[in-house]
């Protein structure tokens, strides 16, 4: 049963939307570039993933600029009291025990939608290495919609976005670029130190993607 997005949302959901946008807006978080008004479609790839307050201050800065932000979640997550709330947060439930993998589930919401900006922690846990795993991209390639990076850094409140990239299939290529774009915002962080080297790894063969 898919979700009906014509419905009325719920109360807790839109209770709870105010709030994200009160929190952002009242910390002073300011946005550096902007989300791209002529795309419909595309993956926020977003990093640092170094608290648990980054999705409340990426939804805030997303719904600042009046997009609504989608993520993917387990399924089971979507059932009972919570599943109309987890969809009107904008929640995608993957199932991981269908035969068809994540990649190929997100393709098929990506193409019965007429609007998806759907945001990807690319760093995965906030114990990582700095080392992404390479999901995010290969959705996007499926979908063959862009990649937004979007960064937050957490001293200055700043969340920023990047332009759109369109992944060609060169993955140790794309991931280069899409570390500069980061460490030129946050030249500083070890974790994308790591990812630069692990794209320059790639293109040199010696990293597994």
């Amino acid at each position: 049963m898919r979700h009906n997005e014509t419905r009325q949302v719920t109360l807790l959901s839109r209770m709870v939307n105010r709030i994200i946008l009160f929190i952002y807006r009242w910390k002073g978080w300011t946005i550096e570039g902007a989300l791209p008004k002529n795309l419909k479609k595309y993956v926020i790839a977003g990093a640092p993933h170094t608290s648990n307050w980054d999705f409340v201050f990426f939804a805030g800065a997303t719904k600042h600029e009046e997009v609504q932000p989608n993520f993917m979640g387990k399924h089971t997550l979507f059932e009972g009291m919570m599943r109309n709330f987890m969809f009107d947060m904008g929640g995608i439930p993957v199932d991981r025990t269908k035969k068809a993998n994540t990649v190929e589930q997100m393709k098929a919401e990506f193409d019965r939608r007429k609007e998806l900006a759907l945001v990807i922690a690319v760093e995965g846990t906030r114990s990582s290495d700095g080392k992404w795993k390479s999901g995010f991209y290969n959705i996007a390639r499926a979908a063959q919609v862009p990649i937004v990076p979007a960064y937050a850094d957490n001293e200055k409140m700043i969340i920023g976005f990047g332009p759109p990239m369109m992944p060609t299939g060169n993955y140790g290529e794309d991931l280069l670029k899409l570390a500069q774009w980061f460490r030129s915002k946050l030249p500083d962080y070890e974790r994308f130190k790591v990812l630069e080297q692990q794209a320059r790894d790639i293109i040199a063969g010696r990293n597994a993607v």
